[in-house]
């Protein structure tokens, strides 16, 4: 079998690969974190946008690609590997999944979307932060959700609540809530702690289908464990370059024994990490059962990734640490991704539920 990528998705890869590389520089990077708060590049979304990137997977009818979830694999893959500051993961992902769940309710999102005007996100979080009640021809939300990623910027939020029929997802548009507040990150990714004190919402932006909240979560774990891959394989890179160019003692460091031993152990957690979450998406994008791919992909984007990022930042001696130096910052974005959504002892956890509740 042919498990390789398809000609379109190879050149898809090499627009998201050109346009990244050329515009999420070191510099360019450098010169958005001197702010000292929160980093996104509206500049290189528009970019994105123009290429065609951010329509990939929306339907035709609504101005994009119509092309499915691994094609989105394929682009957040890239993004990993620049560590772009974008809102590619919130966006599109929420795109797709209320896109092709409930398109009478995101129906006049989607060209946004396409065209890089509309930024889109989801709010996750525990049982119980937020609740909805359905209150005459609306609904209305009450409680907090917190760690937002892009919820200041974002012009709808789908915020997942909780009935005592289940969970729905409220589509709540910018200024709705009671309350923004800006945080500051691993990775200095935008997020926010949004307040909802009695936000009312109309019906037609009330998805009542509990299966929706769910599979949002999958898709945004699944696309994060791609990010991870990214990132991973880019700080590997990075490091094999360096190490076979920094010299100790007249030799190249790459050549020690123990440099090398270090590298090949982190270069096997990076296939894991690659493997498991091309695997997570590829069922997802057949519509096939991937709750416990996604938990094993998600394992090793925080579990593996963490190894990998501490190889690269040791095997980069003093430099690994050094902000003027860009392996850093692919540190911090794969300490960010292990948190969110869970850390790798909770997806063992959830694993564990899966395969005690399925046993073979």
């Amino acid at each position: 079998m042919d498990f390789s990528f398809t000609e379109d998705q190879v050149s898809l890869q090499g627009l998201a690969r050109e346009i990244l590389t050329e515009n999420a520089t070191h510099e360019r990077l450098k010169e958005l974190e001197a702010g000292g708060g929160s980093v996104y590049d509206a500049a290189l979304w528009k970019q994105l946008a123009a290429s065609g990137l951010t329509g990939i997977a929306v339907p035709e009818e609504h101005g994009g690609a119509g092309q499915g979830f691994l094609d989105l694999g394929v682009v957040f893959d890239e993004i990993g590997r620049a560590v772009a500051p974008v809102p590619a993961v919130p966006t599109l992902v929420t795109a797709y999944v209320l896109g092709k769940s409930a398109p009478d309710a995101v129906a006049e999102l989607l060209p946004g979307v396409a065209a890089g005007d509309t930024i889109l996100t989801t709010a996750f979080g525990e049982p119980g932060d937020v609740t909805a009640r359905q209150d005459g021809d609306g609904w209305v939300l009450d409680g907090e959700k917190t760690f937002v990623p892009y919820g200041a910027e974002a012009d709808v939020v789908a915020v997942i609540a909780h009935t005592d029929a289940g969970k729905v997802v409220a589509l709540v548009e910018k200024g709705a809530a009671s309350s923004v507040t800006e945080l500051h990150t691993t990775n200095h990714e935008p997020q926010a702690h949004l307040g909802f004190d009695g936000v009312r919402v109309a019906a037609s932006a009330v998805i009542t289908d509990p299966e929706v909240a769910t599979d949002l979560k999958r898709h945004h774990t699944a696309a994060l464990s791609m990010v991870a891959a990214g990132v991973c394989a880019a700080a590997l890179e990075m490091t094999a370059k360096y190490t076979s160019e920094r010299e100790q003692f007249d030799k190249k460091i790459a050549s020690f024994q123990a440099v090398g031993q270090r590298a090949a152990d982190a270069y096997i957690d990076a296939e894991l990490i690659r493997l498991t979450a091309l695997q997570a998406i590829w069922r997802l994008a057949e519509g096939w059962p991937a709750d416990e791919e996604i938990a094993i992909a998600k394992f090793w984007a925080g579990d593996g990734g963490t190894r990998v990022v501490h190889a690269t930042q040791h095997l980069h001696g003093g430099l690994g640490v050094d902000l003027d130096y860009p392996v850093h910052r692919y540190f911090l974005w794969c300490k960010q991704i292990e948190h969110e959504l869970g850390t790798p002892t909770r997806q063992l956890i959830e694993l564990g539920g899966l395969l005690a509740a399925n046993p073979v």
